[in-house]
């Protein structure tokens, strides 16, 4: 089983700070969600069920990354063959790909908290890719078939929290996307120079998830 670990984020004061997640969820296309709940009832599922997180060629990808990064053994697979053998070939190709690049990872599952903006979030890596710069980058693992618009925001918001709580070591080697998809296990690199829009956007999300709250008490 997929195992998830949720972050718990605090101000200097020790008031509860939402994550980056939590807002950027606060968000999205309530009609794109209602779709998938129908979907995951078609087919003899509860809520609670579908939220389990399912083991997936990407996800088991995502674990063999996160034992290579920490210098532990890799984990034995289980499930089914075909599965575990997608996910050893996604694995692969991120090894390549950091190899080639010369990926140096400095930092890994970094939790941090904005006092000028109050929230928080866990950042997969920061790390250096040294055939592209020889800036800090944010490294992220993604296991999904697609790339979305919100995965941008995270990665825009990270930053603000990096360079907030470690300022003089700023982000000036852009933001790596590193995609396993679910089912067909494949690895897909994606390279972001510069996430300054989303920067703003994100900023805008997190003023106005605080105005939603406020109306949102105010008609209990």
């Amino acid at each position: 089983m997929v195992t998830q670990v949720k972050h718990k984020y605090c101000d200097s004061a020790g008031k509860r700070l939402p994550s980056v997640t939590t807002i950027i969820s606060r968000f999205k296309d309530s009609g794109a969600l209602l779709y998938w709940a129908n979907e995951q009832g078609r087919n003899g599922l509860t809520l609670d069920e579908a939220r389990l997180p399912a083991a997936t060629a990407g996800t088991m990808a995502h674990l063999l990354v996160e034992a290579d990064l920490n210098g532990r053994e890799l984990p034995k697979l289980e499930g089914d063959s075909d599965i575990i053998k997608k996910a050893h070939a996604a694995f692969n190709g991120y090894r390549q790909w950091s190899k080639l690049t010369s990926l140096e990872v400095l930092h890994t599952e970094v939790p941090l908290a904005s006092e000028a903006h109050k929230f928080g979030g866990c950042l997969d890596a920061i790390g250096i890719v040294r055939n592209m710069s020889n800036g800090y980058a944010i490294v992220d693992w993604k296991s999904s078939n697609a790339i979305y618009a919100d995965y941008l925001y995270q990665l825009a918001a990270y930053k603000i929290l990096w360079e907030e709580n470690y300022s003089d070591h700023p982000i000036t080697g852009g933001f790596h996307l590193c995609r396993f998809a679910k089912e067909a296990g494949d690895f897909c690199h994606n390279f972001y120079p510069s996430l300054d829009d989303e920067a703003e956007t994100f900023l805008a999300m997190r003023k106005l998830y605080d105005r939603v709250k406020t109306t949102e008490k105010r008609v209990r």
